[in-house]
This record gives C-alpha cells, structure tokens and sequence, in this order.
C-alpha cells in the first residue's frame, strides 16, 4: 500500500484500502512496542519503526494547511493542553508566591535585605519615592520591544531549564519570586505599594501567567525526564516535548501582548481604578479562554497527558 501510495499519496487507495491502512498502522505500532520490550529483537524493531515512519508521512502529509488551523489551534486546542497540563502550571505559581511572600517578609523584618538583592543604586530611587518607569513614558515603542524580548527571553529559559531536571526551573522561578517579593516589600515600606501595584496590574495578569506557563512546560520536560514510566526515557522526552513546545506557543501572544500593555498602558498616566480595571479585563479573558471547555475534559484520564499511539 505505502508503494502505491507513494506516487500520488493515498488519493491512489480506495476507501476501504484506507481503513485497512489505518488498522494496519495501528496494529504495527502496537507490535513495535511489544518488539521493544524484547532485547533480542531490536533489528526487527528498527524495521518497524522505518515502516511506521513512512506510514505517518503518507497518512498524515496529505493534510492540507488551513488558514484556519492558527485560529483553531489557540482557540480550542492551546486551552486543552494547557488544562491537561495544569499541574506543572501551579506548580511553577507556587515556587513563585512562595518564594514571593517569603521574602517579602524578610525584607520587612530586616529593611537592610534590601540592599543585598536591589542593590544600592535602586533601594535609592525607592526610598526617595520615585518610580522607575520614566524611561519606558519618554521612549514608549522602543521601551515596549525591549520588554517583549526580555519577557521572551526569560519565558524561554524557564522552559529550556527543564531539561536540566527541573532544577534550573526551580530556580528561576524562586529567583523572581524572591525579587518580586523585595520590590514589593521595598516599595509598601516607603509608601509606594500604591505606584508599583497599579503599574503591575495591567500587564502583570499577562505576564506573569506566561511566565509561569513557560515554567510548566520545563516542568514537563523534567518529568519525563525524571518519570519516564513503562516508556523509555527517549521515547517519554519525545511525548512530553511535544506537549511543552505546545504550552509555550501559547506563551508567545501573551508576553507581545504584556509587553505593548506594559509599554504604553502602565506607565501612563492613567487613574488607578482605570489600570486595574484593565488589568481585571486582561485576567477575565485570560481565565475564559483557558478555562474554555473545562468541564468537557473532566473525565479525561491522566494516561492521555500529551500521549497518543504513534511513534
């Protein structure tokens, strides 16, 4: 069948030799598995594994790209994953709150904390109340691109750390909880929390979850990494990376967002009721688009986590 369809693909099969096809490469993907468990069999296996291979290229290329298929993907399939993957997503939320309300106390029992973490040149600029936001006022589009990229770079370390076991994950996500938490700290010590939180707010219900987004995908490499279960390590990364390159495509629209909210919107001159009540709109349509179809996949099991049949 591959022969014939090589030509012209499997518009040359018939309809029933297209469910024979299918039932075919089901039947080799699951003998595939039952030869890999065999030691003594791998030349069979990798005979196998180069059918298959072949396979998935005539059944699966002959999908024709949809304009659409950009549109469907964030609005049906990213929230799916994500929701499947959601987990990984608070684990990474709480690494951070942790970290945040931790040393947010400690900056407050011990103002001196301060120093160690900002350094001197930004403790100054607090203690003397003023933001630090002026240069993104004076040069909002360059400002807005500059934070696009650092949001970028930040979100894709988290996620490439994973691969470090979680570890380095781990730490990204206490550092800028700790960071975050001595800001804070600093800036309600001298009589700022007012500024920094409505700064924060219209970007920050983006930005963050982003962030912790690109995390949860670290997270998932690492535990397929860590975890691999009944598959071989190889095989559970493959699975896993394709779940968490998914998770942070998702990623990408929300820090460009963020970041032109963050440019032009938070450091305006705005009202405070106006920048949280944009900040809450930003969240509502977060929590909608994410939480779209929730109770659909309540049943669903674990076992179908980024997991599907072919090799």
């Amino acid at each position: 069948m591959l022969e014939r369809a090589a030509g012209n693909g499997i518009k040359r099969l018939t309809r029933a030799e297209l469910r024979e096809l299918g039932a075919l490469y089901r039947q080799t993907a699951a003998d595939l598995s039952a030869l890999r468990v065999d030691g003594g069999s791998q030349q069979y296996a990798a005979s196998l594994n180069s059918l298959l291979a072949r396979a998935h290229n005539v059944l699966y290329s002959s999908t024709r790209p949809r304009a659409t298929a950009v549109i469907e993907f964030y609005a049906s399939t990213y929230p799916k994953i994500f929701r499947r993957n959601f987990g990984f997503f608070a684990a990474a939320f709480l690494l951070f709150a942790v970290a945040a309300i931790a040393f947010a106390l400690v900056t407050s029992f011990h103002p001196e904390f301060q120093n160690y973490v900002l350094g001197p040149e930004m403790v100054d600029t607090i203690q003397r109340r003023e933001m630090w936001t002026h240069s993104i006022v004076a040069v909002k589009p360059l400002a807005s691109s500059g934070i696009m990229t650092n949001n970028l770079s930040v979100s894709f370390m988290a996620f490439a750390a994973g691969i470090t076991a979680g570890v380095g994950t781990v730490y990204m996500m206490l550092t800028n909880g700790m960071l975050f938490g001595v800001i804070s700290a600093a800036c309600v010590t001298a009589g700022m929390g007012r500024q920094l939180f409505s700064f924060v707010a219209p970007h920050g219900v983006l930005e963050l979850p982003a962030i912790f987004i690109a995390a949860g995908a670290g997270f998932r490499i690492a535990a397929a990494l860590l975890f691999p279960h009944l598959m071989r390590r190889k095989t559970a990364l493959r699975y896993a990376g394709q779940d968490a390159i998914r998770m942070m495509l998702g990623c990408i629209p929300l820090l460009i967002l963020a970041g032109i909210v963050e440019g032009f919107v938070s450091p305006s001159g705005l009202p405070e009721a106006a920048k949280y009540a944009a900040g809450a709109t930003l969240l509502a349509g977060l929590v909608m688009w994410l939480g779209l179809g929730w109770k659909a996949d309540k049943g669903e099991s674990e076992a179908s986590n980024g997991i599907q049949i072919l090799p």
